[in-house]
């Protein structure tokens, strides 16, 4: 009988307890679910399936360990003598001022060339993408990496780390805090999901199509790929910004209207790009410019009008930066960052 007497109190602890809180909170959360308004799924159109599809099985290395691929001057100076090939993207006015021993001075349009008929490119255990600031390299490497060269890397910061003789015209110059006050906390929504620009390329396998949209996109050049800080809070209604990075760091303040994506698990995933706008100009932004250098260039490569904004945060927050970056962990560009590696002149 005692044991029938337990057992009916544990059942009626139970009920009461379903009927109390345990009991509201479930409501809540099936009330939530079932309010939660989600786009239909979109078909993608038929190049853009093929050119995902090629890009998957080529090893997916936008959502693998080594993108972004960065490297830092010290590393790259560190094996100077050794199989390693320094591609500078800068105006011949620039490289002829310094640049690195041993560099090549090559336009960012011939690079296709350069890497098909002027080298073997595996032959080097490093190919390093050099310009100003970092980000026209990144936004390189991401398209040769994604064109199967595994042995290209971006110079972390650009010259701009090499020698504070290139920083004080680039990084030292950009950083601001201009637009700190003009920061936005409120969580902005996604759009419709839509399907993946038209490419148009007219060819007919994922490997002819990622090849005709890398040698396309490589001839428009970069200017079009880049936009500047002061234009995007001018009027940042005319853009779809892309927040990438982490969630506290969203939530501490950015662009107004810009929405967060996540920086893994978003690019080659369907539903996540289909929520990018097809008709607006797209900002991609992170903290660098680096990140997102890369961002841009897959984006582009599917057609989207997508463009990095230079220096990330760095060109407007920076002194928010500066205080949050041991709470955020937050990567400003400060004179830490310039090393005093020796370069030549022509």
């Amino acid at each position: 009988m005692r044991t029938i007497n337990k057992i009916t109190a544990v059942v009626l602890l139970f009920f009461l307890a379903a009927c109390s809180g345990g009991g509201n909170k479930t409501k809540q959360v099936e009330s939530a679910a079932s309010t939660e308004v989600k786009s239909a799924p979109v078909a993608v159109n038929d190049e853009s399936q093929k050119l995902l599809k090629y890009l998957e099985e080529s090893g997916d290395y936008v959502n693998g360990r080594n993108f972004p691929s960065l490297i830092k001057a010290s590393a790259v100076n560190a094996e100077l003598g050794g199989k390693i090939k320094i591609i500078d993207l800068r105006s011949p006015e620039a490289f002829a001022k310094g640049h690195i021993k041993g560099a090549v001075n090559v336009d960012f349009t011939k690079i296709p060339d350069y890497f098909t008929n002027v080298i073997k490119p595996f032959e080097y255990d490093k190919i390093v993408m050099v310009c100003y600031a970092g980000q026209i390299a990144s936004y390189a490497t991401s398209l040769l990496r994604l064109m199967g060269y595994g042995n290209v890397y971006a110079l972390r910061w650009g010259m701009s780390s090499w020698n504070k003789d290139f920083a004080a015209d680039s990084w030292l110059k950009a950083v601001s805090d201009k637009y700190e006050s003009k920061l936005e906390m409120t969580e902005n929504n996604r759009p419709a999901l839509t399907d993946f620009p038209q490419l148009n390329s007219g060819k007919s396998t994922g490997e002819e199509i990622m090849a005709a949209r890398f040698n396309r996109l490589f001839a428009d050049g970069y200017a079009d790929a880049f936009i500047t800080a002061d234009q995007v809070f001018e009027q940042p209604q005319n853009f779809y910004t892309v927040n990438f990075e982490r969630k506290d760091k969203y939530d501490s303040g950015h662009i107004p209207g810009a929405v967060r994506y996540k920086t893994s698990g978003t690019l080659g995933i369907v539903p996540e790009m289909e929520s990018i706008p097809t008709d607006k100009d797209v900002v991609v932004y992170c903290g660098t410019g680096h990140n997102s250098g890369f961002v841009t260039a897959y984006l582009r490569l599917f057609g989207y009008k997508a463009k990095t904004l230079m220096y990330g945060n760095n060109a407007f927050m920076h002194s928010k930066m500066l205080k949050d970056k041991s709470l955020l962990s937050w990567l400003p560009f400060t004179e830490a960052e310039v090393g005093n590696f020796p370069y030549v002149k022509n």
